[in-house]
């Protein structure tokens, strides 16, 4: 049987989680890949963002930059950036990514 403090940790989980694997994919793109894997990359970072817009509803500030990276990783109306610029932006967001993840780490850890 599950406990409560378990239930409550899930969702914290599930968000370092989706931030945790997109950073590894964001990195991954460093890598001289098939065309299509920056596709899918576009298409998992544009949804994630979304989820994580919506699980960051408290904090308008987070919510906005997750927003503003989902129109930024879409992959409907491509923005041209040229592969270098495109490095530095997931090398960039993977940071932020991972940053993000631990600071939820360590907020969730307070809470107890």
């Amino acid at each position: 049987m599950l406990s409560t403090q378990n239930n409550e940790q899930a969702p914290v989980l599930a968000g370092v989680f989706l931030r945790l694997a997109l950073s590894i994919l964001l990195l991954l793109c460093l890598l001289k890949m098939p065309y299509g894997f920056y596709q899918l990359v576009r298409y998992i970072a544009t949804v994630v963002f979304v989820l994580l817009a919506i699980d960051s509803s408290k904090s308008i500030y987070l919510q906005t930059t997750f927003i503003a990276l989902a129109i930024l990783f879409q992959p409907f109306i491509k923005i041209s950036l040229g592969r270098t610029v495109w490095n530095i932006v997931d090398v960039i967001v993977a940071a932020f990514l991972i940053l993000s993840a631990v600071a939820e780490i360590f907020k969730n850890k307070k809470k107890k």
